[in-house]
């Protein structure tokens, strides 16, 4: 008969670790007597980080005396202690590869349901002073799991544990635990995981991404002779063929083949990364997207001169015909998906330069003659800043189902303009005034202040949040789980000490270039000196939070994660660099 061996509650708290401060409420310790159990949470109890653990699906954390011996003969402790893993239930018996998502067990006057196993988090390792312990949770198949509170109670050490019912498909805490961070999945284990109504929604939807992509990769059969499936690996030189003004502050860029390999068909709205070499030492890097049709003869950037701008000022005024410049394959996800078929209206919103990427998507649905209602709202400073203005306009015109609506912040009431545009900038009050359906998938594009504007201003209508898709050319915003001063982070700069003498690694996003130094042990350890915006979890190859593309060069891990990352990424949390690094953060 398994049993109750502790009931273990402790409230968050802030504790200082590696310099930061982490709320956590992973500190639990044993109490006597019983305790009621809540919906939420144990009397007495509190989760500190509540995006990773706690609410009503991960209320109570179970691990077993099983695996305290077990960690203690492995890592040669004898200091370990009830409620060290984090566990508010510390139960003698029930092995996470005999319990099954989806078991229910009666404990003292509750009853509960099993969730999810437990979150790949840092601070467990924190907790026992060994920062590699989420890695080993996963790799020993002892993760622990979480319950749901199925009927509140009161329960206490010693109480039995007596199951009720047996989940479906009978997968257990171990099996769905290894499904998700190890590799060589079976599909059809996947298809029976997304099949557990007890699961975790999160966990459901990290399977279900699963299971999409094992299922287009075995049903999509090899690709056409010559064509690329992932781009070219690092940067290439393709060379200026043409150079075209296209208002008083931006000018486009036309770039094709320096050599016979052909280029890779970007999907609308992607947009290439450029070094350029003549510009400064080191070859500062910097993203700008493709504005004409998706083409693999030719690709067209268009930047805007900015006042204080390094590239784009030798873009505009130093770089001629004939040129080359160094070139990353085209990538990013603000892309407007292929659908021919789709009848859905699309709302393509910009502003200023943001152009170009919302222009890539109009050609492409110009192309393929699409029979979608395609509303193109534009604010522009004037009809001298108006980039593409009569490019749109033509385009608008050859679709069945244009609307077009553009907007001058500094333009005279009086002046004739054509195509037709009205003074002031897109808000609220005016997308009101369109009469928008309430179906309509939005791309949108532009300063940070206007999208952040716009997006609010389109929710307020009734457009759902799922439908807005954002293109953002800056820093990703930070995931530092527990990290009560991440939002409160200088901008990127030079690590603190000696400059480094080591491989030099360029923070694209960030427009940071610095030199390695081998006091420090990962790359996210080196960007979190510059304070680079990061997103982790674990710190220890498992949940690939981490990943972030790699534009050139190559690394080494130590540790090796559990499961490689995509093909031209790296796992920051693990990895040094073996060459010079250009990276997408």
């Amino acid at each position: 008969m398994a049993r109750l061996q502790s009931l273990n509650v402790g409230m968050p708290k802030d504790v200082p670790w590696q310099g930061r401060t982490v709320h956590t409420g992973i500190f639990k310790y044993p109490v006597d007597g019983p305790r009621m159990v809540r919906t939420l949470d144990i009397d007495g109890d509190g989760q500190g980080d509540l995006d990773g653990h706690g609410g009503e699906i991960r209320a109570v954390l179970v691990y077993q005396c099983q695996s305290y011996d077990f960690w203690r003969r492995h890592l040669d402790r004898d200091d370990l202690e009830y409620g060290q893993f984090g566990e508010n239930f510390t139960v003698d018996g029930l092995p996470d590869d005999e319990v099954h998502i989806g078991d229910r067990y009666r404990i003292g006057d509750a009853e509960f349901e099993v969730t999810q196993p437990r979150v790949t988090c840092y601070r467990v390792g924190m907790r026992l002073g060994e920062p590699e312990m989420p890695a080993l949770l996963v790799a020993h198949h002892r993760p622990g799991f979480y319950f749901r509170v199925i009927a509140e109670g009161q329960v206490q050490a010693g109480d039995e544990i007596i199951r009720t019912r047996i989940g479906r498909h009978r997968m257990s805490v171990a099996a769905i635990d290894a499904l998700l961070y190890l590799p060589d999945r079976d599909i059809g284990q996947l298809r029976k995981a997304v099949d557990i109504p007890a699961l975790s929604p999160g966990w459901q939807r990290s399977f279900r991404g699963l299971l999409d992509a094992a299922e287009h990769q075995s049903g999509a059969g090899e690709p056409p002779v010559g064509a690329e499936r992932d781009g070219w690996a690092g940067f290439r030189p393709l060379r200026v063929s043409r150079i075209v003004p296209e208002s008083t502050t931006v000018a486009s860029i036309h770039l094709a083949p320096d050599d016979d390999a052909p280029l890779t068909r970007p999907k609308p709205g992607q947009y290439l990364t450029l070094r350029v070499a003549g510009a400064a030492d080191p070859p500062p890097v910097r993203n700008y997207s493709l504005s004409a049709a998706p083409s693999d003869d030719e690709y067209r950037i268009s930047v805007k001169r900015e006042t204080h701008g390094l590239v784009s000022t030798y873009l505009h005024t130093q770089l001629r015909v004939g040129d080359t410049v160094d070139v990353a394959s085209p990538r990013g996800d603000f892309v407007l998906p292929e659908d021919h078929d789709d009848t859905t209206p699309v709302l393509l919103l910009s502003a200023g330069v943001g152009v170009t990427p919302v222009l890539a998507m109009l050609h492409a649905l110009a192309a393929a003659h699409s029979k979608r209602d395609i509303w193109w709202l534009h604010t522009a400073h004037s009809a001298a800043e108006h980039a593409f203005a009569a490019e749109a306009h033509r385009l608008l015109t050859s679709v069945d189902r244009g609307h077009e609506h553009v907007y001058y912040t500094a333009q005279s009431p009086t002046e004739n303009l054509d195509p037709p545009a009205v003074p002031g900038r897109i808000n609220r009050e005016a997308l009101a005034a369109l009469a928008l359906p309430a179906n309509v998938t939005t791309y949108l594009c532009g300063p940070n202040a206007f999208m952040a504007a716009l997006r609010e201003a389109l929710m307020h209508i009734g457009v759902e949040s799922e439908r807005i898709h954002t293109e953002l050319f800056g820093a990703l915003p930070a995931i530092n789980p527990g990290l009560t001063d991440a939002t409160h982070t200088p901008p990127p700069h030079q690590p603190p000490g000696p400059v480094g003498t080591g491989l030099r690694i360029t923070f694209t996003r960030s427009g940071l270039t610095v030199q390695w130094s081998d006091e420090y042990g990962t790359v996210l350890d080196f960007a979190e000196a510059c304070d680079v915006p990061t997103r982790w979890s674990c710190r220890t190859g498992v949940c690939h939070t981490c990943q972030t593309p790699i534009l050139s060069g190559t690394v080494r891990y130590r540790p090796d994660p559990l499961e490689p990352p995509m093909p031209g990424t790296t796992l920051l949390c693990c990895s040094q660099p073996e060459t010079d690094l250009v990276l997408d953060l």
